[in-house]
């Protein structure tokens, strides 16, 4: 495994941007929501995804299906915003021409001349999915695994967590950063800063925190201690812990965060489950898209719990994103190039690692010129 990081260069070059598009995010998993995001039929999710437009929606059968937003005809974009209930058909706004929930070509409009045109070879165009624990993925093109055997080193720990019965907590965030997806990623997996930079999380953590990786998925976890914080929000977070008798009593008080190659992570609570997806716009753009899950739980301490959650992690958050601004500036100096690697930073390696493989021109000395 490798002993030094990546290279400065990688974190602001648009070729080689161009280059992560073609042979890291065409074959990636995406998760787009989970299916409880859409009950019913017609309730509906999108996702923008670089150039690609997805919708993930309910039939009339109760299944979950997932199509490229985008009408066979004039290439409008069909369905808008981030979630809504498009009723028993998807009608384009431009033309409207009518899919099924099932994505097949219903209707044209008789006035446009269509009266030939087989609607079997102009149905919305599906995309390769896996539901995974309740959670609907996507990719543009095969390649990787399956979801589930990337997870499948972590599913014994994952089932107490009833993955398949969350509901959404909210709404989906989406956070702009000007900073590169890989800064956000490595800050994801590096447990050195936690002492240094999240006052917050040593206090809950002290000192348990650890990581692992693995082939396609790392983990890092702490343990709450039962020291109570000095910080009132965090005492009263841990005082709450022991509420959620769904897992067994030794990991009542765990938080764990699984990051799923490339650009995927689930943080993992007592009370509630949030994924973090870095989607990248451009070599110096990312967004955070994220949003929170819980089983159904109507004590109210549960819902405290939850919302000291936030209130701890929103310090964490705004903590991060100083740091990776940070670092992304630093990246542009010409002073630095590459940095070593300590015996602890096994999840910055083992990412370094993939990413090389599949893009061996990562480790070139002189930035790409030309994308292949």
């Amino acid at each position: 495994m490798t002993a030094e990081s990546l290279p400065a260069w990688i974190y602001s070059d648009p070729a080689y941007f161009e280059l992560e598009r073609a042979r890291v995010f065409r074959a990636a998993w995406q998760v787009v929501c989970h299916v409880n995001d859409i009950p019913e039929p017609g309730d509906y999710h999108t996702l923008d995804f670089l150039n690609e437009k997805v919708v993930a929606v309910r039939g009339q059968d109760g299944g979950v299906r997932t199509f490229h937003n985008v009408c066979r005809h004039r290439a409008s974009r069909i369905l808008d915003g981030p979630k809504g209930n498009c009723g028993r058909r998807m009608v384009c706004p431009y033309h409207a021409w009518s899919y099924g929930l099932d994505g097949k070509l219903i209707r044209t409009p008789a006035w446009q001349g269509f009266e030939g045109l087989d609607p079997a070879d102009h149905g919305l165009a599906a995309l390769d999915q896996e539901i995974w624990r309740g959670f609907v993925f996507v990719r543009f093109a095969p390649g990787l695994p399956s979801v589930a055997e990337m997870m499948a080193p972590y599913e014994q720990e994952l089932a107490p967590h009833r993955f398949e019965d969350l509901q959404p907590q909210g709404r989906v965030t989406l956070r702009p950063r000007p900073v590169n997806w890989k800064n956000i990623a490595d800050n994801y997996g590096d447990a050195l800063h936690i002492p240094v930079a999240h006052p917050g999380l040593a206090r809950l953590f002290a000192g348990s925190y650890a990581m692992e990786a693995g082939a396609w998925a790392d983990k890092l976890w702490g343990r709450i201690t039962e020291q109570p914080s000095a910080n009132l929000v965090e005492r009263a977070y841990q005082a709450l812990l022991p509420l959620f008798e769904h897992l067994p009593v030794e990991m009542r008080r765990d938080w764990t965060y699984y990051r799923l190659w490339p650009n995927l992570a689930f943080d993992v609570y007592p009370d509630q489950v949030d994924f973090m997806q870095f989607i990248p716009v451009s070599a110096t753009e990312t967004v955070i898209r994220e949003i929170a899950y819980g089983l159904p739980d109507e004590r109210r301490e549960a819902r405290a719990a939850r919302y000291l959650n936030w209130r701890i992690n929103r310090q964490v958050n705004a903590e991060d994103t100083d740091l990776v601004a940070r670092v992304q500036a630093g990246m542009g100096s010409s002073s630095y190039e590459t940095g070593p690697l300590g015996p602890g930073e096994v999840c910055l390696a083992a990412f370094a690692d993939r990413l090389t493989r599949f893009i061996p021109e990562t480790r070139q000395d002189e930035r790409v010129r030309a994308v292949r």
